[in-house]
């Protein structure tokens, strides 16, 4: 969550902080961003206001949609989607292997 300063929209500090880790790689081009419920919850606002921020960073071209599936970083060099998704680091990504007995 985001400590909100006073002298600016909460629209405005949740982009900057979505550019952030964009630009820092936390969310990885071909990869998911928070979709607007889980946004409004991780960051604390109205739902309007996560709509607000992914309309942003789509007209900035950092992420694009797709209909009925999600929000994704865009490549940043296209605007849209990479030819080629980099394997993540961690297991969040990854689906899980059955853990049924032989």
């Amino acid at each position: 969550m985001i400590h909100f300063r006073p002298d600016q929209p909460k629209s405005e500090q949740v982009l900057t902080e979505m550019r952030r880790r964009i630009q820092t790689g936390d969310y990885k081009p071909g990869y998911p961003v928070p979709g607007e419920p889980r946004m409004a919850e991780e960051f604390g606002i109205a739902r309007r206001t996560a709509r607000k921020v992914i309309n942003a960073l789509i007209a900035e071209r950092l992420v694009y949609t797709v209909r009925n599936i999600g929000t994704f970083v865009a490549d940043p060099q296209t605007g849209g989607p990479p030819e080629r998704i980099e394997p993540g680091d961690d297991d969040q990504d990854q689906p899980e292997e059955s853990a049924v007995p032989d």
